[in-house]
């Protein structure tokens, strides 16, 4: 498949030196403003697992824009990434610091440009996004999407612009209240003059996620339209983009819940590192074909662990309610039954599932099979040569099959 050519960014030069350096020196800074942030949030007390998956997914993205943005320097994906990685730094640093100088009352310097800068978090939401679709060749997939994000993009900048201008307004009149988690009282309560600026936030969050929904779900299509590379590179977008997705959703669902519930909500959001993983692993290329393999391991242990577990509480049920048998005893009973069954009910759920996810994989070993058990009854060279080229275009496919026989010499008396 031959890759779009692009032109390079304005001081990055493909193979150059500007590119690899800007990309060092901007993935440098935004490592110390993450690794500064970790004691101030210890002083502020800020700590939660959606903080936790935030910054891994941070982190994520940072290794992966550094990697394309030195590779590939006139994509601008990495840079995408690099630049949302950045802002993501600096709402992260800025947060704790503008909670520790004015509801801790420590005396920190320029805490008014960390009240500035703390709603970085815009522009890091709308990189994020334009690196999801700028995938894999940096630029949009039609026309139409350049609008629709265009749109997003209009939307977004009145809204970002609005949020900075907020701050700013009220560095100048001296009336900062920061919130317990870092923002902006009159960010997240906008009033009088600034009332419009909420309903904006509203238009851009509806628009952006429409527009990226929508992106998302013309994927499928394209994906069963294309073959080969970009094929397995779609196949890898969709499924990282879909695992963010659930992620953010159970997230916000279950953000204001208690016990298990709660913690899975704090734990999904961890599911954004799909996005920066599926991204560096399609744009690279490396171990591309992997995924069908990967999703079928995936299902078929979710699947043989449920019906161990079932299995276990059955036995455990049957034993204690059924028959006159004493927990302990009906515990080690079913944990031994369960260890029987592992490796029978493993393969047979192996099976099913490649079948489905890994169908290539599947196909393979039938083929194979096949053959062994064809070359078994077979003594005729010819055949032999004729069964091998059937089994190995089916198999792998490839461009020409050459075969080399070495010819037995007999010793002569």
């Amino acid at each position: 498949m031959a890759a779009a050519r692009l032109p390079a960014l304005h001081g990055a030069r493909e193979g150059g030196r500007v590119a690899p350096w800007a990309a060092v020196v901007v993935a440098t800074v935004t490592a110390l403003l993450v690794a500064g942030a970790i004691p101030l949030s210890n002083i502020a007390g800020m700590h939660s697992t959606v903080g936790l998956g935030f910054v891994l997914t941070l982190g994520a993205l940072l290794v992966v824009g550094v990697m394309l943005a030195r590779t590939r320097p006139g994509n601008p994906i990495g840079w995408s990434m690099l630049g949302a990685t950045f802002f993501g730094a600096v709402t992260t640093f800025a947060g704790p610091y503008a909670v520790d100088t004015y509801r801790l009352h420590h005396h920190l310097p320029l805490a008014p440009v960390a009240v500035f800068l703390q709603p970085s978090w815009a522009p890091t939401i709308f990189l994020f996004a334009l690196s999801m679709m700028l995938f894999p060749d940096g630029a949009l997939p039609s026309g139409r999407w350049r609008w629709a994000m265009g749109m997003v993009a209009a939307v977004g900048t009145v809204w970002m612009v609005g949020a900075y201008a907020i701050a700013g307004e009220t560095i100048a009149l001296g009336q900062v209240t920061i919130e317990p988690s870092g923002d902006l009282s009159r960010i997240d309560y906008p009033t009088s003059g600034w009332a419009w600026w909420s309903i904006a936030q509203d238009i851009f969050f509806l628009t952006f996620a429409t527009v990226v929904l929508l992106w998302l779900v013309s994927r499928v299509p394209a994906y069963r339209a294309a073959t080969g590379e970009r094929r397995a590179q779609l196949k890898w977008l969709i499924c990282g983009c879909t695992i963010a997705c659930v992620g953010v959703l159970l997230s916000v669902l279950l953000s204001n819940q208690s016990g298990v519930l709660g913690s899975i909500g704090s734990v999904a959001i961890i599911g954004l590192l799909g996005i920066p993983i599926s991204i560096g692993v399609g744009i690279s290329k490396y171990r591309l074909y992997d995924l069908d393999r990967l999703i079928s391991r995936t299902v078929s242990y979710v699947i043989l662990t449920g019906l161990l577990v079932g299995f276990f509480l059955g036995v455990v049920l049957l034993t204690t309610r059924v028959l006159p048998f004493s927990s302990p005893v009906a515990v080690a009973a079913s944990t031994l039954a369960a260890a029987a069954l592992f490796n029978p009910v493993r393969r047979k759920t192996q099976q099913i599932v490649d079948r489905r996810f890994n169908r290539a994989h599947y196909d393979q070993e039938t083929i194979v099979a096949d053959f062994r058990t064809r070359l078994r009854a077979a003594t005729d060279p010819d055949t032999v040569r004729a069964t091998l080229e059937t089994t190995v275009d089916g198999s792998v496919q490839p461009a020409h099959v050459t075969v080399w026989l070495r010819e037995s010499r007999t010793p002569h008396p």
